[in-house]
């Protein structure tokens, strides 16, 4: 696993915004797996700047998120549909036809997993994965288990999880109990993985991800498999790595 240290929140956002760029402006029809939460707002945010100033295309992008909560639709404002439209989708030329969110209202949670899944491989899989981390290690919606989700798959949320996006939401009885997640295995298949962590609340979980077993009981701990993973951190969210580990 490559690490990359900044010196900053910002810092780490510009630079994970020259990482996606570069895929789009070196393969312009690449396929980009996105994350929400607060952690790559910045990203985004710079992004739409590179769109606006700089003439980043994204017009052949296609795009796969990597969760969505079960119950909520695009017209409900904590939906993770939702937060793309309002952090990047409307801000640039993306075709919404090539954007791709689980459908957190479909009848049947199952069935709609296994559409994502096969969705995912007819488009030639995922070239660049962005990933954010939980405080417990989780990535996408994989929260703490005793084995590795193969596939996309409905998720019980840990109280830990639903604590932490609690701050999304008016009252923490608001946070769904359940999502849709892509799974581990799907993850893992991306060419490209870059995981994104700043804060020092988030120092363990990278710390277990980088130098802990791997083990399902600290999911992220699976990327020290993969021949192309980056972690981008701040100062915070590195501070218990040891120098040496750090490029």
């Amino acid at each position: 696993m490559r690490i990359l240290v900044t010196d900053s929140y910002e810092a780490m956002s510009r630079e994970a915004a020259k990482i996606l760029a570069g895929q789009i402006w070196l393969w312009p029809d690449t396929v980009l797996g996105l994350a929400t939460g607060s952690t790559p707002v910045g990203m985004y945010r710079e992004l739409i700047r590179l769109h606006r100033e700089e003439g980043l295309d994204f017009s052949q992008v296609t795009s796969f998120n990597l969760d969505e909560y079960v119950g909520l639709g695009p017209e409900d404002d904590q939906s993770y549909q939702a937060f793309m439209h309002a952090h990047l989708f409307d801000q640039v030329n993306i075709d919404p036809a090539r954007t791709h969110v689980p459908n957190g209202k479909a009848e049947d949670i199952e069935g709609e997993c296994d559409r994502y899944e096969k969705a995912i491989g007819e488009a030639g899989g995922i070239d660049l994965q962005v990933l954010g981390i939980g405080r417990n290690a989780h990535i996408g919606f994989n929260e703490p288990d005793d084995h590795f989700a193969r596939q996309t798959h409905r998720v019980a949320l840990k109280e830990s999880t639903i604590r932490a996006n609690s701050r999304f939401f008016e009252r923490e009885a608001d946070v769904p109990r359940y999502a849709i997640s892509m799974g581990i295995g799907t993850i893992l298949k991306a060419r490209r993985i870059l995981l994104l962590a700043n804060g020092r609340e988030k120092a363990q979980a990278v710390y277990d991800a980088v130098l802990g077993d791997i083990t399902p009981e600290h999911p992220a701990s699976i990327l020290q498999f993969h021949p192309q993973a980056m972690l981008l951190l701040d100062r915070e969210a590195a501070s218990l790595l040891p120098e040496r580990s750090k490029v």
